[in-house]
């Protein structure tokens, strides 16, 4: 949610070279993100509804995340000014972006402890109250500084005020985040007996090892793009109007997000049911209705959406690749459903293969399509990794873990979402026609209720 609110405003106070700057640097910092944690949250959950000691399993997988995140720290921060060359990046981003990094390390453990433990209330008070400091010292920092600094050329304001520092401010503004995030978090530290199980964490480390290369590979198939797109010349005002575009299709990965949340813990927990693949069966079906319809609401409603994320017309030259990486960001959730057989049985490396083989698909279409369309090649090649990861893991899936699934229904959601999005927003006579693009909304409602409807009337009939 945090990129809805602040899109705007670095779109307002960033010209399209500078937002660049930030959305590359931010997609370096995905990459570490993964490596320092290195798939331990999926191995905490894993382990938490198997293990009897949980509190050993707790203790075993935050000293891991602790000492390897004071250990990154030591050696980032030595070798700060190689990796800011490296990256083409100013150092003093690099440093900041070092600190955040390892900050929001230390939190994976106990926030994941949370989302185990059931208390969604405490987890969202933490994660909104992180938003809240970002987004109002970002607010701060690039909206109110200024002017007071201005009005007031002899007041403290003018002591930490840079007039052309407007992207470090955006990493400072994360910073004191991530560090007032820790703070709140910091008890389960102080709480710590530091007891470490050296057989359990070899066991956590087999198990998470394959997903740390599947979040590379994530990594690779969702942010690679920009960097690749400077490596390939691209100019930087392109890049600048591509990211900012593509925060619209955030819509989709918000619900994803909010959804894999939730998820994740859910089905470790009914692995042992006796009905439990009927019941992924569903969810993955209810998924698949929810999904179809934000992707189709959000393209029917684009141009419009675009006067408040994207608010400058130097940016809209993008906006033909949004309908792309929301069907993308769709796919990848479809995906996530489907890959719950591979984590249940305890064989995550395969979620690393599909990952890698999704990565592979998008290095190699990026390097072809990039010199050519430049970032229209890199939509392309998002929809075609995280299609081609969707397809293969329900393929394998089906053979090594069967879940009825009612293909039926899911691939006509599927593919009625997808037309209407390509008609509605391809088609210009239809695209400036919102009686005509409100009708297709409309009768895929409809769609949707006649083919559920005896499910939605049990509910009712249930609830009164």
């Amino acid at each position: 949610m945090l990129s809805f609110l602040l899109n705007p405003l670095y779109v307002h106070a960033l010209p399209t070279e500078e937002f660049a700057d930030v959305s590359i640097v931010f997609s370096w910092l995905v990459f570490f993100n993964v490596i320092l944690s290195y798939g331990m949250e999926t191995a905490y959950f894993r382990f938490f509804n198997t293990e009897t000691d949980k509190k050993n399993v707790f203790s075993t997988s935050i000293i891991s995340l602790f000492w390897s995140a004071m250990a990154f720290l030591v050696l980032a921060l030595l070798y700060r000014d190689k990796l800011a060359s490296w990256g083409n990046i100013n150092v003093e981003y690099v440093t900041y972006t070092i600190w955040i990094l390892v900050l929001d390390a230390l939190v994976i453990i106990p926030f994941s402890k949370l989302r185990a433990e059931k208390r969604p209330l405490y987890y969202a008070v933490v994660k909104i109250g992180s938003v809240v400091v970002n987004l109002s010292l970002n607010l701060f920092f690039l909206l109110a500084l200024p002017k007071l600094a201005t009005n007031n050329p002899d007041g403290i304001f003018n002591t930490f005020y840079y007039p052309d520092f407007q992207v470090g401010y955006i990493f400072v503004s994360n910073l004191i985040a991530s560090l007032a995030t820790f703070i709140v978090l910091s008890p389960d530290y102080f709480k710590l007996h530091w007891k470490f199980d050296w057989s359990l964490w070899r066991k956590m480390m087999t198990y998470g090892f394959p997903i740390l290369l599947a979040g590379l590979a994530f990594a690779i198939n969702e942010h690679f793009d920009k960097i690749l797109l400077e490596k390939l010349n691209v100019p930087k005002s392109d890049i600048g109007a591509y990211a900012a575009c593509y925060k619209i299709g955030m819509f989709m990965v918000l619900f994803r997000t909010a959804y894999t949340l939730g998820i994740e813990p859910f089905f470790f927990s009914h692995a042992s049911n006796e009905n439990a693949q009927q019941t992924y069966a569903t969810i993955t079906k209810y998924f698949v209705i929810f999904g179809s319809f934000i992707c189709l609401f959000v393209i029917v409603f684009i141009d419009l959406i675009k006067q408040v994320l994207v608010p400058q017309e130097a940016y809209w030259e993008a906006i033909k690749v949004v309908p792309l990486i929301v069907i993308a960001n769709f796919f990848l959730g479809i995906y996530t459903n489907l890959s719950v057989w591979y984590k249940l049985i305890d064989k995550t490396k395969i979620g690393a293969y599909i990952s890698i083989i999704g990565a592979l698909v998008t290095l190699a279409l990026n390097y072809l399509l990039i010199p050519e369309f430049s970032y229209y090649g890199s939509a392309v090649a998002t929809i075609a990794a995280y299609g081609t990861m969707m397809v293969i893991s329900y393929r394998m899936g089906q053979k090594k873990y069967p879940i009825p699934y009612d293909m039926s229904k899911i691939l006509g959601y599927l593919a009625v979402s997808i037309v209407f999005s390509a008609v509605s927003f391809y088609i210009p006579y239809l695209r400036e026609n919102y009686f005509l693009k409100v009708a297709l909304l409309a009768f895929f409602l409809y769609f949707i209720y006649h083919n559920e409807k005896a499910t939605l009337l049990r509910i009712v009939k249930r609830r009164s």
